[in-house]
């Protein structure tokens, strides 16, 4: 058992060497073929060719299109291996000469392709791994509708079906991800422009994938998969003492009918304002429990409740006779940036009482960097 517990720092450090040692994996994403992904490679080769970078294309796809083919001029090309496969002589991208070259950056298109039979890896994402771990930088790219979890949401969107996917742990695998956008009309008027496909090609194509209404989902799902990448690189690379909090409202509220009824809506029209999610809260402590509140507070509670989720809160319940540290405790745990409550209806002698409570709050509000709200 000792012996485990010395090892394991030892693993632990050979793992952040080997990630240190790891070449950089960025990957351009696009909603559909024909956004200009591979163009947007070839130029960013250009770029890195000026500043003096050792980039060398290790597989790149043209799809004869004349302005994507122009950009290959200048840039290395490691030559494809040549295989017979079913009395055909194919090509497929040299894994073994792109890892003996070892250029600083190399580009390896088509990332969902399939290998012919025979190669080391069954997919050429699996390639990329291999490079990637070698400590030679890559740049691909790939069509949202080769990720794995998204295939089957994309097959009813489009009537396609796409054998060739990407787990999604590749994505995650990425340094950085750039999402080539384009409208519909543009992808349309691209096509039409003999831009995508040969002419001959592009009436079906129009009747079937190059659709508007199939571009705009396709397009919407591949903007949230970049946006969910970003929060994750954030959440992961950036400490959470220097990262801009997105806007997340606490309301809290009591047995009080009218007041929580007024700190519920205010704060749903705040949370409206900032496109935010929020919570609402009702810390019960022994003098509210079940026996002793009486009824008709009861049901201003529930109905409290059933408004608060119309609007789109969360509803959330707590037992406790620590309200302040309760309150503390949920906006800690969920990253609340504002915390709302009502004005306090009380007597000069209960805010004496009081006074103390307020206090802690305010303390523990102070130290958080959380606002608090107090709503009329």
């Amino acid at each position: 058992m000792a012996t485990d517990n010395k090892e394991q720092p030892v693993e632990h450090f050979l793992d952040l060497i080997k990630k240190s040692r790891r070449g950089k994996f960025k990957i351009y994403i696009g909603m559909s073929a024909g956004v200009g992904k591979t163009y947007r490679m070839l130029q960013e080769a250009h770029a890195l060719l000026k500043n003096g970078v050792d980039i060398q294309i290790g597989y790149i796809e043209t799809h004869n299109r004349a302005e994507t083919h122009a950009l290959l001029a200048g840039i290395p090309v490691i030559a494809r291996r040549k295989i017979f496969y079913k009395g055909k002589e194919l090509e497929e991208m040299d894994l073994k000469a792109v890892l003996n070259r070892h250029p600083e950056v190399v580009i390896v298109d088509e990332l969902a392709h399939s290998n012919i039979e025979g190669s080391k890896n069954a997919k050429r994402w699996q390639d990329v791994l291999d490079i990637l771990e070698a400590g030679i930088n890559v740049i691909s790219a790939v069509n949202i509708q080769h990720l794995e979890s998204l295939n089957q949401e994309i097959e009813e969107i489009t009537g396609i079906a796409i054998t060739e996917r990407i787990p999604d742990k590749v994505l995650e695998m990425a340094d950085e991800i750039v999402n080539i956008d384009l409208t519909a009309d543009e992808l349309i008027t691209r096509l039409n422009e003999g831009k995508i496909y040969d002419k001959e090609k592009v009436a079906r194509a129009l009747k079937n994938f190059f659709q508007s209404e199939k571009i705009l989902q396709l397009r919407e799902i591949a903007l949230k998969e970049v946006a969910h990448h970003l929060e994750r690189k954030i959440d992961i690379e950036i400490p959470k003492q220097i990262k801009l909090r997105p806007e997340k409202f606490l309301a809290c509220i009591s047995s009080n009918a009218e007041t929580s009824k007024i700190v519920i809506r205010k704060t749903a029209r705040l949370a409206s304002y900032y496109r935010s999610p929020w919570i609402v809260l009702y810390v019960q402590s022994s003098n509210e429990s079940l026996d002793r509140i009486k009824l008709d507070k009861q049901r201003y509670l529930i109905n409290n409740f059933k408004l608060a989720t119309e609007l789109g809160a969360e509803v959330l319940k707590v037992k406790s006779d620590e309200i302040t540290q309760t309150i503390m405790k949920v906006a800690e745990e969920r990253e609340i940036t504002t915390i709302c409550i009502g004005k306090p209806h009380l007597n000069l002698f209960q805010v004496i009482l009081r006074t103390t409570i307020f206090n802690s709050l305010l303390k523990k509000i102070a130290a958080t960097e959380t606002d608090l709200v107090i709503l009329s």
